[in-house]
């Protein structure tokens, strides 16, 4: 008996020691990459061997373009041309830099879906206090219960040199989009014929740390706080999405409230989350499909595939001009391709595989995620026959003037229906992202709500 208990007590010790160095954050030695052969947020400095893509040499200055009094930047490469353009006639030519996802839009649409390929700029990097807390962040950052939390987390990029694809999941879900922001911000789910109806948002979103009564050192299980008002159409205007997100959902699942501007009540909204409905969405996309996915890891098995050169939205100066009107982006099938720019960038390619026993919509979902804002580009949607179902495409830019990489258009495709979802445009609106937004706590608070939603 005590033989078998040592054997025991030692299986379970060798098990513990296996799992802290699963779990374990990088040593010193690792971490000193950062700035040197990685750059600050642990994307490869160098360029790759044809020089297709260029050295990361410190991202866009503040000053790299004017901006207007809403707040639009100016586009600094509104002077390129696209390089080629790939069409479903030369697609196979490039097949070995395109997505499952992309191919598929090809042959869905082969007669309007384009990629033109500008020439790359790496132009984003994020504050200095941002990126100190990155480095911070890889010596100190651990994997908790069992992989849906984090320990010893400042801010932004928990896990800067990534071991597995739980890691790099964990850098897109907590990246840096501006310590503070208000927007204003559309979206549209037309028909296959290109019919579409607007609906407008409110978007208020704050992390933790920028409150203006944040305590620091004061224990807290949230990321982030984020408010979403509907301003129009009339039928939908008044209601108000609150969301507290926390940093592990599983020890304490995400709060989130809704006002219903008809009854006038707010009611706890656990539905806000994983597979359930996204906002005014007419059923194109789930909670967990905003910012191409949120929330909680934990439903899914996550591998990390490693890195490859793909072409992605970047720079996407030219769809979010103010000159724009909504009726010029949003065509039949897609959004006017004519209008986006892609690069060729390094992604990190992560699949997720919905786990035994686990329910949502989609079985699998394969994630590119640029390796310099550790932002989802490309996300390719399989449903439970293995069907791939839905693509989603994010046109990101980078706002110099804040030093925040964030998107301009998130795009989600829904192959069987010939129906997608655009969300983000502000083309119209009369202020872009304002980063200057102030917030307390208590503006984030049920008792909040109502005075949000007045008409």
């Amino acid at each position: 008996m005590k033989t078998t208990k040592s054997l025991l007590q030692t299986g379970a010790l060798t098990l513990s020691l296996l799992a802290c160095s699963v779990m374990a954050a990088v040593s010193p030695d690792e971490a000193a990459k950062l700035g040197t052969t990685l750059t600050p947020v642990g994307a490869e400095m160098a360029g790759n061997a044809d020089g297709s893509i260029p050295a990361w040499t410190g991202g866009l200055p503040t000053n790299a373009g004017a901006v207007d009094g809403a707040g639009f930047l100016a586009d600094p490469f509104a002077n390129e041309q696209p390089l080629f353009t790939i069409t479903a006639q030369n697609m196979d030519q490039y097949k070995d830099k395109l997505t499952p996802g992309q191919q598929a839009m090809f042959k869905r649409y082969p007669d309007s879906y384009k990629i033109p390929v500008y020439p790359t700029h790496r132009s984003a990097t994020l504050p200095d206090n941002v990126l100190a807390a990155t480095k911070n962040n890889a010596v100190n950052t651990k994997l908790v219960e069992g992989g849906n939390g984090l320990q010893n987390f400042d801010q932004a990029n928990p896990f800067p040199i990534p071991k597995d694809g739980l890691e790099a999941i964990w850098n897109h879900i907590t990246r840096y989009r501006g310590g503070s922001v208000r927007r204003l911000v559309t979206q549209a789910t037309p028909q296959a014929n290109g019919s579409y109806s607007m609906v407008y948002f409110q978007d208020e979103f704050t992390f933790r740390a920028n409150l203006t009564d944040f305590e620091p050192g004061k224990e807290s299980n949230v990321l982030f706080y984020f408010k979403q008002r509907v301003t129009a159409p009339s039928r939908l205007a008044g209601n108000v999405l609150l969301v507290h997100e926390t940093l592990n959902q599983v020890k304490e699942p995400r709060l989130a409230w809704l006002y219903n501007a008809g009854q006038r009540r707010v009611r706890r909204a656990p539905q806000v989350s994983y597979d359930g409905p996204g906002t005014a969405a007419d059923g194109l996309r789930t909670s967990d499909n905003f910012d191409l996915y949120n929330g909680s890891p934990d439903r899914y098995e996550w591998k990390l595939n490693g890195k490859k050169e793909i072409y992605i939205p970047y720079n996407a100066y030219k769809l979010d001009s103010p000159k724009l009107k909504y009726d010029e982006v949003i065509k039949a099938g897609h959004i006017n391709q004519d209008l986006t720019r892609y690069e060729l960038h390094r992604v990190w390619h992560v699949t997720g595989t919905l786990k035994s026993g686990e329910r949502h919509i989609y079985a699998k979902r394969d994630f590119y995620l640029d390796e310099d804002t550790w932002q989802a580009a490309e996300v390719d949607h399989y449903d439970g026959r293995g069907t791939l179902w839905r693509v989603a495409e994010a046109h990101a830019q980078y706002y110099y003037d804040k030093k925040v990489p964030w998107y301009t258009v998130e795009t989600l495709y829904d192959l069987l229906s010939g129906r997608y979802l655009a969300l983000g445009m502000k083309n119209e609106e009369k202020q872009a992202y304002d980063f200057t937004y102030k917030a307390a706590s208590s503006d984030y608070t049920p008792a909040a709500l109502r005075q949000a939603g007045v008409r």
